[in-house]
């Protein structure tokens, strides 16, 4: 059997952590006289005493993990953290079921942005500040936290960055501890200016800290129902736009500018991609919506340029309801919400990196075709694609598209619609937020969905955000073979 120990020492490590974040919202809301500062407080010491007792059972010397404990570690310290997380949101005023209050903190924590919360304009300052903080940690925060925390116990902190995240990128520090410091500072310092940005367009500096948080986690939480479109601000916008697209690049890319290499951005083949793909999107979209939606050529640019890349990045936020632009341009974001950003950044999708693996291996395979006796090797960032990196690649493609339909037909048969099916379960598994429709659209929430939905669509977020190979590990017989 697995020795799940140090496993749960971790995960002990983590609700530590979650509970000192809890008591940020509690001395908003204490601030303020809002009384729910008291439900803050009692889940901080809640979430507090369970993980330092997981951290005192299961203390020993030497702990380090294998590659089942990792996966199993992974896995188990998602779900209990939104299920700790959810404590605030279900003993709120708000009213919430706990199947409503896991649903918005696990789509806080996947930084997926679906909300079944009505009347953010009045809601208390903690539930506010609680959401944003839920996806400014969901976005690098609790890997950061993890590799940075898990080298100082004997605990190998890249096995879990590795499992975590889809990053093909090569290992530029050599140390996992001098990794996570990297991370944080620049997660850290791009969030400050975010929120600068926010205070100097027009906001609070309460909604710019909160907006900062998800802008830069590409998670979409906002403050109010009308998400950024409350604001009717271009300048706002346009803030957000730039951050949206900072937010959907690998942040190791940073580092390497910071550290001189000032072509490293543009030689990257993926970021090349993705940023062509933003820009024939905007371009095609904002055509579309001033020769066939009449809209004027400032605002069409606007508008097609902001929900591109909030869409893209897996964010979220709308200024509009991009639902009622036409069949035309709803398809074009329902394939952008699909793709994703880059690996190694905090977006969610199938990643572009995956599209371009299939696109060589698709290119190689026709010359193949034309050429038989032809020597042709498929080449990502100018480096051969390896046999093993080529079948994960494909699998990957059969797993998401084997998941989309077993979960839009699990909602369709809980009773809902063929569009709300359908972009639910896209938009669950690609991380973004909101879907397609009346109910689930831009305009709306996932509130009205029955509660079995609500789960399904958790269990989706999941599977998304860790890439399924992580969590469907753990079903297999073979897993749990000594």
């Amino acid at each position: 059997m697995t020795d799940i120990r140090p496993v749960l020492f971790v995960v002990g490590i983590l609700l530590t952590t979650l509970a000192g974040f809890m008591f940020i919202p509690a001395l908003a809301d204490a601030v303020v006289g809002n009384p729910d500062w008291r439900v803050f407080l009692a889940s901080a010491l809640l979430t507090l005493f369970i993980g330092v007792t997981l951290v005192l059972m299961n203390r020993t010397g030497g702990l380090r993990l294998n590659i089942r404990q990792t996966f199993l570690l992974t896995t188990l310290a998602w779900v209990v953290m939104a299920g700790f997380a959810a404590l605030p949101f279900a003993f709120a005023e708000l009213g919430l079921g706990y199947a409503d209050a896991f649903f918005e903190s696990m789509s806080g924590l996947t930084t997926t942005g679906s909300t079944v919360i009505v009347g953010l304009d009045d809601a208390p300052p903690g539930i506010l500040l609680w959401r944003a903080l839920l996806q400014w940690q969901g976005g690098i925060g609790i890997i950061v936290m993890a590799i940075a925390v898990l080298p100082m116990l004997g605990i190998g902190g890249m096995q879990l960055f590795r499992a975590e995240s889809s990053d093909q990128s090569e290992k530029v520090l050599p140390r996992a501890a001098q990794l996570s410091a990297v991370i944080a500072i620049i997660y850290v310092t791009l969030t400050a200016a975010a929120a600068a940005a926010y205070w100097g367009a027009g906001m609070t500096v309460f909604e710019a800290v909160c907006h900062a948080m998800t802008t830069i986690a590409t998670a979409g939480f906002s403050t109010t129902d009308g998400s950024l479109g409350q604001f009717d601000s271009p300048a706002i916008e346009w803030t957000a736009t730039g951050f949206m697209i900072v937010g959907g690049i690998p942040f190791i890319l940073y580092f390497q500018l910071v550290r001189g290499y000032g072509g490293a951005l543009w030689r990257d083949a993926q970021v090349r991609w993705f940023l062509s793909i933003v820009a024939v999107a905007v371009l095609v979209l904002t055509l579309w919506l001033w020769l066939f939606r009449d809209a004027p050529a400032e605002t069409a640019f606007r508008h097609a340029a902001f929900n591109t890349v909030s869409v893209i990045t897996g964010t979220g936020y709308a200024t509009t309801d991009y639902g009622a632009w036409g069949g035309f341009a709803v398809t074009v974001l329902l394939f952008l919400m699909v793709v994703g950003g880059c690996s190694g950044s905090t977006t969610g999708g199938i990643k572009v990196f995956r599209f371009q693996m299939l696109y060589a291996m698709l290119v190689v395979q026709i010359r193949r075709l034309l050429q038989p006796h032809g020597v042709f090797v498929a080449h990502y960032n100018r480096k051969p694609i390896d046999e093993p990196v080529a079948d994960a690649v494909m699998s990957f493609f059969l797993l998401y598209a084997l998941s989309f339909g077993l979960v839009a037909v699990g909602l369709a048969a809980l009773g809902l619609d063929f569009i709300t099916s359908m972009s639910g379960a896209a938009t669950a598994l690609a991380n973004v937020g909101p879907g397609l429709g009346d109910t689930i659209g831009p305009a709306g929430t996932f509130a009205p969905l029955p509660d079995e939905a609500k789960w399904l669509l958790s269990g989706a977020m999941l599977l998304g955000r860790l890439e399924f190979f992580t969590v469907l590990v753990l079903f297999t017989s073979r897993f749990w073979r000594a």
